[in-house]
């Protein structure tokens, strides 16, 4: 990891310890990608990223979650999980929408089988452009999140 991201993500950690006093736990769900996104989530949690060291964790179970990291056009099939997943997060909660299929519906956003962007169903905190976006974008964009979280607590 460059020297850059690995200021960016020692500044995120001490934020996220400063916000919540412990880690950061994220619940990534694909509401109907291609898995590029996906590819990128898990290379967070490489040797090279290990977002874990910042404070940062992701979770297997929403209900553990404080961030939702949407990836994918929402399709028809994956809107009523969604709802349900977001709703099983406690409050307070953070969305990002991570990759343009889930800020605009990207290449599949006019198929039949598509319902919409992220924001059409979830209050979104932050947006993650990239088609896949790369790590460094997606550690940035929850820094967004936490800024907007923090904004909406004081």
């Amino acid at each position: 990891m460059d020297e850059a991201a690995e200021r960016m993500g020692e500044e995120l950690r001490r934020r996220i310890i400063d916000l919540f006093g412990r880690s950061l736990a994220i619940r990534e769900v694909d509401a109907g990608s291609c898995n590029g996104c996906e590819v990128e989530v898990n290379a967070l949690t490489n040797a090279i990223h290990d977002i874990e060291r910042f404070g940062m964790h992701i979770v297997a179970s929403p209900r553990h979650a404080d961030m939702l990291l949407v990836t994918g056009a929402v399709t028809r099939n994956m809107e009523h999980p969604l709802l349900k997943t977001y709703r099983a997060v406690p409050s307070p909660k953070m969305v990002v929408a991570l990759g343009a299929c889930a800020i605009s519906g990207g290449p599949f956003g006019r198929s039949y089988a598509v319902v919409g962007p992220v924001d059409r169903f979830l209050p979104v905190d932050a947006y993650v452009p990239g088609c896949p976006p790369r790590p460094q974008a997606i550690i940035h964009g929850i820094m967004v999140a936490l800024d907007r979280w923090e904004e909406r607590s004081r």
